[in-house]
């Protein structure tokens, strides 16, 4: 991986610290000249004067430096509310995907064709809604039909996304999905918390398979986009249509909230994309928003939520002790994934360690030993 120093933010924070080049090297105790060249990108810093030029100019590591990779793993994060994603959490899923690259030549996939992605994605309400339609005939569901998570599963596979579902506790960020794709193999592998609300769980499902269509995108704009398409999947304009109104019909405000849990509950989405679709409907056509008391229905939610289980505790029912057998069966059949193979082939073959299983699946070493022992 090569290196490079960023000399534009360098430039601007030493403008900032109303520092010049001669100042720099007297305070690194290095030449003006030395300085210089490191400005102009003809010679990078050694290690402790990069980090004194750093702590100088009041700069972290990843603002000072530029990592170049070829074909780097490019990572998508499910948002979480306003979390914002910060480069360790990017070095730290690209680090995932690096350990991913030696179970790419043990893929089941054919190698001859890619996968179909779309062409130019955008969130506009309307190509969504033809995006989405055109996904729902796919997997042979009606206009108004319930995406069910084997809907979502089969699609991954016809998509050649390789689902790792794993047991990372409840997080309250984005961690809660991860996708990794790498270029130098075109392969994808999607990272999903079973530790997660059952209704969150599908909207999460259909994010990550949003990403898995539109790998043009990157950054925020990848990000509302699978988002707007997680959406438009789950509660299609039609039923959006619909909900505004029976919503608009309710006399008082709890009994909207009501309405919105009740069509929450009949889709097994969060009540949350419930009236975020009817709200974008409403826009799309001219029609006012319906508003809710945040506090009343971030309420509502919670103890809408308090009602069922976790995925983990559905699939897996009430784990006081991880069972590394249970969970490989149980997630393997559910998820259809071919990852567990993939793992088993490699640390065979290789005579690889745990630490190798807990380097692509990120639990703690304890329930990497298991696994490590049960495929092994």
């Amino acid at each position: 991986m090569k290196k490079r120093l960023n000399v534009e933010t360098a430039k601007q924070a030493m403008d900032a610290a109303g520092l010049n080049q001669t100042a720099v090297a007297e305070q690194l105790d290095v030449t003006r000249e030395a300085v210089s060249q490191w400005l102009k990108a003809q010679s990078f810093p050694r290690p402790n004067k990069l980090l004194q030029f750093a702590k100088l100019l009041g700069l972290g590591f990843a603002d000072l430096v530029i990592s170049e990779e070829p074909d780097a793993p490019v990572i998508a994060f499910r948002k979480k509310a306003n979390a914002k994603t910060k480069n360790h959490h990017v070095e730290k899923a690209q680090e995932t995907g690096r350990f991913l690259r030696h179970l790419v030549s043990y893929l089941p996939f054919e190698t001859l064709e890619m996968p179909p992605v779309l062409k130019s994605p955008n969130c506009d309400y309307d190509y969504l809604r033809k995006v989405t339609s055109k996904v729902r005939k796919d997997i042979n569901l009606g206009e108004t039909d319930t995406v069910d998570f084997e809907h979502l599963i089969r699609r991954f596979s016809e998509l050649q996304a390789v689902v790792v579902p794993v047991l990372w506790g409840t997080k309250q960020r984005h961690e809660n999905a991860i996708h990794i794709f790498l270029p130098d193999s075109q392969t994808t592998w999607v990272y999903l918390n079973l530790d997660t609300n059952i209704h969150d769980f599908k909207f999460w499902m259909a994010h990550e398979l949003g990403h898995c269509l539109s790998p043009s995108l990157s950054g925020d704009e990848a990000e509302d986009f699978a988002d707007d398409f997680a959406g438009a999947l789950l509660f299609p304009s039609a039923l959006a249509e619909k909900a505004y109104k029976e919503i608009n019909n309710q006399r008082t405000s709890a009994a909207k909230i009501r309405k919105v849990l009740d069509l929450a509950d009949k889709e097994t989405i969060s009540p949350y994309t419930v009236i975020g679709q009817a709200n974008k409907y409403a826009t799309h056509v001219g029609l006012p928003e319906i508003m809710l008391s945040n506090a009343s229905f971030g309420g509502a939610v919670t103890n809408f939520n308090k009602r069922f289980y976790n995925l983990s505790n559905a699939l897996l029912g009430d784990i006081e002790h991880f069972d590394a057998r249970d969970y490989i069966n149980k997630t393997e059949k559910a998820f259809e994934t071919p990852f567990f193979e993939l793992l088993r082939k490699y640390l065979k073959e290789q005579n690889k360690g745990a630490g190798y299983v807990q380097a692509v699946t990120d639990m703690p070493l304890l329930d990497a030993r298991s696994l490590h022992s049960e495929l092994t």
